[in-house]
């Protein structure tokens, strides 16, 4: 299934700037507030989008980051796990030191007290190398159909991307994607979504004319209508957006206060033909860690205990 009903958000302790990230996340951008003052705004907007997912009947299993080691990007969890039916959980080579020492062991722990996790397949040795791949940061994936884009960047390495492909059995679409400055787009989530039915991507950031046919064509011959966003859409994270399920099955799509706003009535109409949108203000984490909501849902395909 291409989405899930269950959701590992990891609550932040120590957010702020990080800056040995920003080095290539044009995203990001310097607060001029104390760290004490992110954090706290950080974590009213994780609550209330917490509250939010759970009042849709969405299952969010929360696990609160510890003081130490101190990893500012916590709260980004996607990029160091994903999850696999039917029990399998992969862990990735991140491209910065400080976000390696996300992979904490309490956070597995809690998971297993809850789902049935029978393999992991650990990507991580690749770090050693400078190889990255950052998890469904670095890959949208089309489950229903085991298709992974991937827009390579810094973070995200072929070799370590066709080495997934071949043990989790996925084929890779990959292209390259710039932001308006023309500088390499760190993750391929920023620009584009892939839900059951249909995709949400940032066309204009695919600079060859060939790449771009190609990715178009692959969704749609998997069966994926075609919602287009404009580069300053994708840069008010409107590609950054999840489709997930409740406990009774309704679909939706998950993205930011600032996404929803970003979008014109035609293109939200587009959306809510296929399902309800959700959204939530999270500005301070969007600025500051360069990423938005897609990136703080990790979506959990494994059975519960």
């Amino acid at each position: 299934m291409q989405h899930s009903a269950h959701l590992l958000m990891i609550q932040p302790v120590r957010f702020e700037y990080n800056a040995e990230t920003a080095v290539n996340n044009s995203f990001q951008t310097i607060s001029a507030e104390a760290a004490n003052e992110i954090q706290q705004k950080a974590q009213a907007e994780f609550d209330a989008f917490i509250a939010l997912l759970r009042s849709k009947d969405i299952d969010v299993t929360v696990v609160k980051d510890t003081p130490d080691p101190h990893t500012p990007d916590s709260v980004f969890p996607n990029n160091w796990i994903s999850f696999h039916e039917p029990g399998t959980i992969c862990l990735y080579p991140m491209f910065a030191a400080n976000r390696r020492l996300e992979r904490k062991q309490h956070v597995l722990d809690t998971l297993s007290e809850k789902f049935r996790i029978e393999k992991q397949i650990d990507f991580t040795a690749h770090e050693a190398e400078n190889l990255f791949l950052e998890g469904t940061g670095s890959m949208v994936l089309d489950r229903d159909n085991r298709i992974a884009y991937a827009c390579l960047s810094p973070r995200t390495n072929l070799i370590v991307l066709e080495n997934f492909c071949k043990r989790m059995g996925y084929q890779a679409v990959t292209f390259h994607s710039v932001d308006g400055n023309h500088q390499p787009i760190y993750h391929t989530n920023v620009m584009m979504c892939v839900a059951d039915s249909y995709a949400v991507i940032c066309l204009q950031s695919i600079p060859d004319a060939a790449e771009r046919i190609m990715v178009k064509d692959s969704l749609l011959q998997n069966g994926k209508t075609i919602i287009e966003i404009s580069t300053n859409q994708m840069n008010h994270f409107a590609g950054n957006m999840l489709q997930v399920h409740n406990r009774k099955g309704e679909k939706f799509l998950v993205m930011s206060s600032q996404a929803y706003r970003s979008l014109t009535p035609q293109q939200l109409g587009d959306i809510e033909q296929f399902n309800p949108i959700i959204h939530s203000d999270i500005t301070t984490i969007e600025t500051n860690g360069g990423g938005s909501a897609r990136c703080m849902m990790a979506e959990i395909f494994l059975e519960l205990k």
